[in-house]
């Protein structure tokens, strides 16, 4: 078997200069008609927090400079970027030379913003790695029994009316499919509300019901947020997922009820 064989490994050819154009958007409304939410009526607001750690551009006399990035995209934006668009966008910069370390920084806001149709956050440098589920009570070692693997099924989801709780639980267990390159996405998922509470083995029952399903991070996140809100009815609702870095990038997205403040970037030990 010669390396041309080998199912693994093959020659990708990455951009040589600065391109703007391979930054690849896609409608949210796609996503969102598909789970009932409509652009004009979300029950949310929210971000999606990527993370950066491959990133690299040339000085004018030609030395190499390098660093790392925290992007915010808000969710009202009409498109999400697709995440190896970003990547390849990403790696554009690494043989191109830029006057000043600022000029790459707003080059990145310019062109992620025209691809998002909204305003995106860009800063040099990540959120500090902080104690996975911090302040939340992990599901994961609950003694249920699963089979059902997909898709997504909101018919597991409980909550008893009677017990008004305010808490945040989480799971490590969320994994997902890409649709663009059928690779699995994996996340720590948390959820904070105030409202009827949750049945805990019917909500991890039901987070693993992503396990086989192909359906972008921001729109996972965007599902388990509107089956959350519709079959539990809580008062207030909180959904971020922290998932592993893939490409040298991972995405955070979050979903909240309208006057919740964003969550405190972090990352997560997997991260």
């Amino acid at each position: 078997m010669t390396t041309h064989d080998l199912p693994l490994g093959r020659h990708v050819d990455y951009p040589r200069e600065y391109d703007p154009s391979l930054l690849f958007p896609i409608a949210r409304s796609l996503g969102r008609a598909h789970i009932g939410l409509s652009d004009q009526a979300l029950p949310f607001v929210g971000i999606d927090r990527w993370h950066a750690y491959e990133l690299s551009w040339l000085d004018r006399r030609g030395k190499p400079r390098v660093g790392t990035a925290t992007i915010a995209v808000p969710a009202t934006s009409p498109q999400l970027i697709e995440s190896k668009s970003l990547k390849l966008y990403l790696n554009s910069f690494n043989a191109t030379g830029f006057d000043s370390d600022d000029e790459v920084r707003a080059r990145i806001v310019a062109d992620l913003s025209a691809a998002a149709g909204a305003p995106v956050e860009v800063a040099f440098g990540l959120p500090p790695i902080d104690e996975a589920g911090q302040g939340a009570e992990s599901i994961d070692e609950l003694d249920v029994a699963i089979d059902d693997y997909g898709p997504p099924n909101a018919d597991h989801l409980r909550a008893d009316p009677s017990q008004l709780v305010e808490e945040t639980l989480c799971s490590a267990l969320l994994k997902s499919n890409c649709p663009v390159t059928g690779q699995p996405d994996w996340a720590r998922v948390s959820i904070a509300y105030r409202g009827p509470r949750l049945d805990r083995a019917a909500l991890l029952r039901y987070l693993i019901s992503f396990r086989d399903h192909a359906e972008f991070h921001e729109q996972c996140v965007e599902r388990i947020y509107a089956d959350l809100w519709q079959r539990a009815q809580p008062q207030w609702l909180s959904v971020e997922a922290r998932y592993t870095r893939r490409g040298g990038l991972d995405i955070n997205p979050w979903r909240g009820s309208p006057g919740r403040e964003r969550p405190t970037p972090g990352r997560d030990l997997r991260q």
